[in-house]
């Protein structure tokens, strides 16, 4: 099963499960949160996602303005990580993992509404103007 692992190794977990589909968001919390044009994640119900270690050494913010977006952070080297993404269900960065996923493509494009004018989308991931409705 796959295993993740933040930048300098102090958090690491494990995911129960296949994984099938990688997510792109391209909203601007996820463009600031990762200065990039947003954030690649997988989907993992909260019953298969397990911290292996480093729990303590996480720490994780609120966005003031947003009623429900947080974001958790490696308090040594600030690797995004694994949170909330529902009641039911934990987002994983999808660059935490090692070659354990590299079988997998995006498959989903979110917020596309909110990307940044010099985003460019490739691939043949399906294009949602918001949230995955699926």
């Amino acid at each position: 099963m796959p295993q993740g692992k933040c930048n300098c190794g102090t958090v690491n977990f494990r995911v129960e499960t296949e994984l099938t589909q990688i997510f792109m968001c391209h909203c601007s919390i996820c463009r600031k949160s990762s200065g990039s044009n947003g954030i690649a994640v997988v989907i993992v119900p909260n019953t298969e996602f397990h911290w292996l270690s480093g729990k303590d050494n996480i720490t994780h913010w609120k966005k003031p303005d947003a009623h429900d977006w947080e974001g958790w952070f490696c308090r040594t080297c600030g690797s995004p990580l694994p949170g909330k993404n529902d009641d039911a269900h934990i987002f994983v960065p999808a660059g935490l993992f090692g070659e354990d996923i590299d079988h997998l493509k995006v498959t989903h494009h979110i917020w596309v509404g909110s990307k940044a004018g010099w985003d460019e989308i490739g691939g043949l991931g399906k294009q949602h103007m918001e949230a995955f409705k699926g």
